[in-house]
């Protein structure tokens, strides 16, 4: 005959219900952030190492995080609102730190672009399938600065502290998270701008030497040697740059890691 449980041990089994519908719903959010954060949701690793992350993390929050959790719901279509929002809050997390750290990459994009290097095109599953070498070296270069510098602390630092400022259950500000949205994806774009104007001015300045020589000196093929020149002067004036890229690169993910939800 079995021992009759102890009153302990009934507790914990008639707690097991609600222990994992808060473990489903703290996964929902925290693995769906993983699966966009930069550094530790790069596509290139493999999907189980991303999801084996989401799930330690998940073991290691549930006794923190657990109590600010709501219980199981009564019925099955509030417990799918309530996967369906945690869900949501986790990717727009996790892509609000995404989208300032491909500024990086889209500046590699412009400047292979500049200096001759958009060819053999390589496919990219975050820039799309005409990513360009320089691109996708640029965005591994952001991903390891950020793990080496320990930045990817602060989005997951703005995870667990997302629970003060978006409750579980708590419906997205939709109007906020869209104005947050917009104004985080301008200023990417206009940093990896900014991070490709040198490129950019020296390809103008090339293109304008090059049509002066052809002026003055017709005889000479100029089109011929400008190819070798351009992908020589590029690479020269990258590894002039590149410490001053990545310095200005970080200054500028730094403060938009701050401002995540959570992370103030």
């Amino acid at each position: 005959m079995n021992a009759p449980l102890l009153p302990a041990d009934a507790a914990m089994l008639a707690g097991l219900p609600a222990l994992a519908f808060q473990a489903v719903l703290l996964f929902c959010r925290l693995g769906a952030a993983v699966m966009l954060l930069p550094g530790l949701g790069e596509q290139e690793l493999p999907a189980p190492i991303r999801l084996a992350l989401g799930l330690l993390l998940v073991a290691l929050l549930l006794p923190l995080l657990g109590p600010q959790l709501p219980s199981p719901p009564s019925t099955a279509a509030e417990a799918l609102r309530l996967i369906a929002i945690e869900l949501l809050i986790g990717l727009w997390i996790g892509w609000l730190a995404r989208v300032m750290a491909l500024a990086l990459a889209m500046a590699g994009q412009v400047s292979a672009a500049m200096i001759g290097l958009t060819s053999p095109l390589q496919g990219d599953l975050l820039l799309g399938a005409q990513a360009t070498p320089l691109g996708r070296a640029l965005g591994a270069a952001g991903a390891l600065l950020i793990l080496s510098s320990g930045l990817y602390a602060i989005p997951l630092g703005a995870l667990v502290h997302s629970y003060a400022v978006l409750p579980a259950g708590a419906a997205l500000p939709a109007g906020d998270a869209a104005g947050h949205a917009a104004q985080l994806l301008a200023e990417s774009f206009g940093l990896a701008l900014r991070l490709a104007g040198p490129f950019v001015l020296a390809a103008i300045l090339f293109q304008l030497a090059l049509g002066l020589i052809s002026r003055l000196v017709p005889q000479v093929q100029v089109f011929i040697l400008a190819a070798p020149a351009q992908i020589l002067g590029g690479i020269l004036l990258l590894m002039l740059l590149l410490p001053a890229l990545f310095g200005s690169w970080q200054a500028a993910v730094l403060p938009s890691f701050l401002a995540l939800p959570g992370a103030g």
